[in-house]
């Protein structure tokens, strides 16, 4: 991997970090103070993390400016092996069936964003 692929890498994933942040403040600001209640929560989280690895995908595209669907992917990758190791090591568990598709879904969302991503730019000069 080149050193831009790289740095287009933390790009998406800091994104990704932040948006995910951001809405689980706002979630738990409206768990606490409306009538916001837990079974509609799973959709909710689950649309967000999709628009987040989408955007996520989207800005690690848009950086590394070619390849768009391998950084995608492999922000998506790393996102869910980090939930994973968080999950596993944290609190002993595994991902349950429901959780790995939800993760096949971020990984194909982050895919889908970094190829869009790399599109919004528009092709590079090639170097002679």
């Amino acid at each position: 991997m080149h050193k831009q692929h790289v740095t287009a890498l933390l790009y998406g994933w800091i994104t990704v970090l932040g948006l995910i942040l951001v809405a689980s403040f706002i979630l738990a600001l409206l768990l606490r103070f409306t009538s916001f209640n837990e079974p509609t929560l799973s959709w909710v989280t689950l649309i967000i993390g999709l628009l987040s690895l989408f955007i996520g995908g989207m800005a690690a595209g848009m950086k590394g400016k070619e390849k768009g669907w391998m950084i995608g992917s492999v922000t998506g990758v790393g996102f869910t092996l980090f939930i994973f190791l968080v999950q596993y090591l944290g609190y002993q568990q595994g991902f349950t069936l429901e959780q790995s598709l939800h993760h096949m879904g971020y990984i194909a969302a982050a895919l889908l964003g970094g190829s869009v991503g790399v599109n919004i730019v528009g092709p590079q000069p090639t170097e002679n």
